[in-house]
């Protein structure tokens, strides 16, 4: 099993799999509803400055969210390092 890294570590353009979301159940709830779910492909659009909210594409959903949730959705690489959205 690849070892996993928080989302907020990943920059722009770099994607991998949704491994763990350490969340409490009300964030997990509405994280799942927005369409983060274990085993999903994830990517970074964009970051924002002085370590401001992440844009990411799930899917073809873009969502923001604030760096405190990002540090607390693991994230492992995809298989053969491959790029998840081709």
């Amino acid at each position: 099993m690849s070892q996993s890294i928080p989302l907020a570590e990943l920059k722009p353009g770099q994607n991998g799999i949704i491994a763990r979301l350490k969340v409490d159940e009300a964030l997990y709830q509405r994280l799942t509803a927005m369409g983060l779910r274990i085993g999903r492909p994830i990517r970074v659009i964009r970051r924002a400055a002085l370590s401001g909210p992440i844009q990411v594409r799930v899917g073809l959903t873009d969502l923001i969210l604030r760096r405190a949730d990002a540090l607390n959705i693991c994230i492992t690489p995809p298989p053969n390092n491959t790029d998840c959205y081709t």
